[in-house]
């Protein structure tokens, strides 16, 4: 599928906003000008950690031309032995520059963690890579968008971390895990049949939801990674549209 059909299908499905993950075939200027044609908005961007590395001007370059107000890094890249404490304080030190450019930019930097950041710590007290991050970072310059499907599939409570957090969650990926599919696990990968339409899996959406608006989420975002997304897109909507919260 192009990429203005995907955002054709966007306006289809009466959705109005869009964080983009790489543009497709289509340069900064263009994909503006697709947005505003069918009167989306694109709310932000995710950018790999080697890009903000290695580019961060021109990452902070296409947020603006797109109009978008968050650059959020997804996968934060980590050898076999996984994400270790060395790399966590070296990943908050990372983010607190980058987070400042972009905040000087008028921008947001935000972080999606993928599971494998749920690793406990050697300090004990059940203190993990993800709370050392945190801790360490300017919650100004970062704040976090939660992906429920990797939160819960690493054995966290999507509900206790959005209380711990609070206002640093400012993004929500909506995703749904199947019931019976294995959790608890550090790996941040799953095949793609653990994702079903929201509403048909393990996720308790209304007690997450409730707490995502009490602690002020401002956007949600419908990431379907199922095999079929053309089936399974209509459905979480129609379950999430349904809900009384």
């Amino acid at each position: 599928e192009s990429t203005t059909g995907a955002l054709d299908l966007v306006k289809q499905y009466g959705l109005k906003e869009v964080e983009t993950a790489g543009l497709g075939t289509l340069s900064a200027d263009q994909y503006k000008a697709a947005l505003d044609e069918r009167g989306l908005v694109a709310i932000g961007i995710h950018a790999g950690y080697e890009a903000l590395q290695t580019d961060l001007p021109n990452v902070i370059k296409t947020a603006r031309t797109l109009g978008a107000h968050y650059i959020v890094c997804p996968w934060i890249p980590h050898g076999k032995d996984g994400f270790t404490e060395e790399l966590a304080h070296q990943v908050a030190r990372d983010f607190n520059v980058w987070g400042k450019a972009c905040h000087d930019a008028g921008l947001q930097l935000g972080w999606h963690p993928y599971g494998f950041e749920f690793v406990k710590s050697k300090a004990g007290h059940g203190e993990t890579m993800f709370d050392i991050v945190a801790r360490e970072t300017d919650p100004a310059n970062l704040c976090f968008e939660m992906d429920v499907f990797w939160v819960f599939h690493a054995g966290q409570d999507p509900v206790t971390l959005l209380n711990k957090y609070g206002k640093r969650w400012q993004l929500l990926h909506v995703k749904d895990i199947r019931k019976g599919a294995v959790t608890g696990l550090s790996t941040g990968s799953a095949p793609p049949t653990d994702n079903v339409p929201v509403g048909d899996g393990q996720i308790k959406w209304p007690a997450v939801l409730r707490t995502a608006q009490a602690i002020g989420v401002r956007h949600y975002i419908i990431e379907d990674e199922t095999p079929a997304p053309l089936q399974c897109i209509p459905a979480s909507l129609k379950y999430l549209r349904g809900l009384k919260l």
